[in-house]
């Protein structure tokens, strides 16, 4: 199993971003997907999780309102659309998916997650 996350970059303040996430090796629409980041000296955070069907997501709290996740199940992507970045949205954000299997529950711990990309970088300028 395969995950690519990408189109993180260097934004300015109050910019946005549109993350994805792909995946190979496993049929990605069956499962839950989330999206964590960690920055330096800091713990790997949640940021947002979505269903396998798309009709249920979970946010954290600090990103409500300004990111919304999104999946395109024929394209086996999903997006992660970032608005009004802040300085502390800089981090490198991962994508993970594996679990649970077609399940209105979203997992919001990366322990309840088997699958991860390698992570692609956002920087938020001042």
């Amino acid at each position: 199993v395969q995950l690519q996350a990408s189109w993180g970059g260097l934004v300015q303040a109050g910019g946005s971003l549109r993350l994805s996430c792909a995946a190979s090796g496993l049929t990605f629409s069956n499962y839950a997907v989330g999206w964590f980041r960690q920055a330096p000296g800091k713990e790997r955070e949640f940021v947002a999780a979505i269903n396998w069907s798309g009709s249920s997501r979970n946010y954290a709290d600090s990103v409500k309102g300004r990111f919304t996740i999104s999946r395109d199940n024929a394209k086996n992507t999903v997006s992660l659309q970032m608005s009004s970045l802040k300085p502390e949205d800089t981090a490198v954000h991962y994508c993970a998916t594996g679990s649970p299997y077609r399940s209105n529950y979203v997992p919001k711990s990366p322990q309840e997650y088997d699958y991860w990309g390698q992570g692609t970088l956002v920087t938020v300028s001042s």
